[in-house]
């Protein structure tokens, strides 16, 4: 092992106390995850809304295959009411089964209702991902 200066700058620091015990610590993994993922989940139903105020969304072709994708959504929502992460409390689960059970719903009644809804069905999906965003991320912060 080299002597010298260069020790010197690279030996450990002790009693620096960067981050004192009982004060502010960093979050935890799992909860820097679920900011993660409720940040995305806001920034895709503002995507959502936006392609509802400038009209550029259509509905597909077959619409079954809209309507699968709702199905999807709403088994996906199932799955998150029925088993809950370990560390997640069952509120922030409720919160994510509700949003993408309303958002499943609101993918099924697209096809069927008449086109001139579709915009307002999408922007009123993206805002209940925008709220499930902001609500899951401020739980997140409070369980951290």
């Amino acid at each position: 092992m080299a002597s010298g200066p260069i020790q010197r700058v690279f030996a450990p620091a002790r009693g620096v106390g960067d981050n004192p015990p009982g004060e502010i610590e960093m979050a935890a993994r799992v909860n820097l995850f679920r900011m993660i993922n409720e940040f995305i989940v806001l920034l895709l139903g503002g995507l959502l809304i936006l392609m509802a105020a400038t009209r550029t969304v259509g509905v597909p072709s077959h619409p079954a295959i809209m309507m699968g994708l709702g199905v999807v959504f709403i088994m996906w929502a199932t799955r998150a009411w029925s088993r809950p992460g370990p560390t997640e409390p069952r509120i922030s689960a409720g919160i994510r089964a509700g949003s993408l059970a309303i958002v499943g719903g609101l993918l099924i009644a697209i096809p069927l209702l008449s086109l001139r809804h579709e915009s307002l069905l999408l922007g009123i999906a993206g805002g209940v991902l925008v709220v499930r965003g902001i609500v899951g991320g401020v739980l997140s912060l409070r369980e951290g």
